[in-house]
This record gives structure tokens, C-alpha cells and sequence, in this order.
């Protein structure tokens, strides 16, 4: 049992790492796309990349599609259409520091959507790392002054970026309900579908207000990022890290994405690796550790 949480430790760890390369990838191409069609490109992507590998295992389980149609509805519309529509779009006008900052307000947001859906209570070893981990987040945003923080400015953007995070909340605790018959790859395979399929209609009515412009080869390298490795990898080890550990214990590695960000400006920006970015960062995994290792939530197992 040791080892198998272990395992789904490390994917959500990998998981944080390639949505942390989203997130640089999304404010970068905050001028070739609009937010929603940013977003239904990315889900086009990872469905033609999922797709040869997931309909021969969905043979003879398309009716436990429609037994629990509701259920995979709504972890479509908040997993895949709605969150990361929400984050691109914040994207464009807040800074990378403020979204960063944000979204590390989500694992607060995942215990209360559990406490309110699933009435799952945190120990007090996983509210003790949630804080310790924003304190190490603080200490990199900062960097190591306190009074950096004093001046940061809230942006429009700002705004839709924590409204993602309760979103993504409901997601991972309605995880718990997904149906058994679908395993990762069949459950990613449909939810991507359904999801597309919702962004069609607003995508439909923004090319007519505006056509789209045809994206250059950076911009194109980008929405592939963003389909295979923040969509197809990111929510399989996410999917599977939830199943076995639980949304409690797997949102307080969220705070890893912040301490991962730092690391990849640090080596795709060139900026320089300072004593703040090692003790932020050691803080961070010393508050995900407390939390996911001091012990489970009381209540539902």
C-alpha cells in the first residue's frame, strides 16, 4: 500500500510539473488565441492523440457511458471546459507573479468542495502543510521581502483565475464518482469529448465576431504542448494520483506547480537561481511532505 501511494505521489508531482509548463504556455499565447478557442484546440489535440488508444478499450462499455452520463458530464463541463477557459483568460491580463499566487488558493478550495460534497474533514497535518506550503510560496513570490508582497496589484485577470480554482475543486472530489468500468485512459478519452464538444458552440460564435488567424509555428508548437503533455499526461497521472490517494491529500501538491514554474524560468528565462528560490521551494516540499505523508482525512476514506 506504501509503495502504490508512493507511486501516485510522483505522478501528481509529474502531473504539476507539465501543467506548470501550461501556464507559462497559455500567457505566452495570450495574443494568438482567444481564451476558449485556446482551450478547445488544446482538447482537439489531446482527443486525436488519445483516441487510437482509447476506442478499442471502449468497446462493450459505451453503456456504462450512459448508466453515469451525469456524472461524466459534470467532469467534463468543470475539468475541461470551464477551468482552463477560466485560467486563460486570466491569463491575458494578470501577471504571471498574481496568477501564480492565486493558484495556490486551490488546495483551500479542494477541502472545502470535499468537506461540502463529500463531508471529508482535513487532519490537522494536511491544514498545517497547506500552510506551510503558502508560506513557502510567499517566500518566492517575495523574494525573501516581505514587503515585495505589499505592492503586488490585482489585475481583471486576477479575477478569473480564482474563480477557476473552486472549479477545479469540484472536479477532483466529483473524481471519486467516476464510474469503474472506465479506466484512465477511457475516462480522460470521454471527458475530453464531452468537453469539446461544450466549447463548440462558443467557439462557433467567436470565429463569426472575429475569424481566426492562422497561428505561426511557435504558437502551434504551443497548442501541442498544451494537448499532449498539459492534457493527455497531466490529467492521466492526476486522474490516477486522486483515485488512490484523494483530492485532500492530492491538492496540497499543487504547491509544487509555483516551486516547478520558478525552476522553469530559472532555465528556459535565464533567470538566476538566488537563496530564496532554494529555501521557498524547500518550504513548499516540506509542507506537501507534512500534508500527504502526517496522515489521511477523518471521515470518508
Amino acid at each position: 500500500m506504501g509503495a502504490t501511494r508512493t507511486s501516485a505521489f510522483l505522478l501528481l508531482a509529474l502531473a504539476n510539473l507539465l501543467w506548470s509548463g501550461n501556464w507559462v504556455a497559455g500567457r505566452a499565447l495570450r495574443e494568438a488565441f482567444d481564451p476558449v478557442t485556446l482551450n478547445f484546440l488544446r482538447w482537439v489535440v489531446a482527443i486525436a492523440v488519445i483516441a487510437p488508444f482509447a476506442l478499442p478499450r471502449m468497446r462493450g462499455k459505451w453503456p456504462a457511458v450512459r448508466r453515469h452520463a451525469g456524472i461524466l458530464f459534470l467532469l467534463a463541463l468543470f475539468g475541461v471546459a470551464i477551468f482552463q477557459s477560466l485560467v486563460y483568460g486570466g491569463l491575458r491580463t494578470t501577471t504571471a507573479v498574481n496568477a501564480v499566487l492565486l493558484n495556490a488558493s486551490m488546495p483551500m478550495f479542494m477541502l472545502l468542495c470535499s468537506w461540502l460534497i463529500e463531508r471529508e474533514r482535513a487532519t490537522r497535518s494536511q491544514v498545517a502543510g497547506m500552510l506551510i506550503s503558502i508560506a513557502g510560496i510567499l517566500v518566492i513570490l517575495g523574494r525573501g521581502e516581505p514587503e515585495t508582497l505589499l505592492q503586488l496589484r490585482l489585475h481583471a485577470g486576477d479575477f478569473w483565475i480564482l474563480l477557476a480554482m473552486p472549479v477545479w475543486g469540484v472536479y477532483s472530489v466529483l473524481l471519486k464518482r467516476r464510474p469503474p468500468e472506465l479506466g484512465g485512459l477511457e475516462l480522460l478519452f470521454v471527458i475530453s469529448l464531452v468537453g469539446a464538444a461544450l466549447l463548440v458552440p462558443v467557439v462557433a460564435v467567436l470565429a463569426a465576431l472575429e475569424p481566426p488567424r492562422w497561428p505561426g509555428a511557435p504558437a502551434a508548437a504551443g497548442v501541442l504542448y498544451m494537448g499532449v503533455c498539459a492534457s493527455v499526461l497531466a490529467f492521466a497521472f492526476w486522474n490516477r494520483g486522486v483515485a488512490v490517494v484523494g483530492a485532500n491529500a492530492a491538492g496540497f501538491t499543487v504547491h509544487l506547480l509555483p516551486a516547478f514554474g520558478t525552476l522553469l524560468a530559472i532555465l528556459l528565462l535565464g533567470e538566476t537561481f538566488q537563496g530564496f528560490h532554494a529555501l521557498g521551494i524547500a518550504t513548499i516540499l516540506a509542507g506537501v511532505l507534512l500534508a500527504t505523508v502526517g496522515g489521511r482525512a477523518r471521515g470518508k476514506p
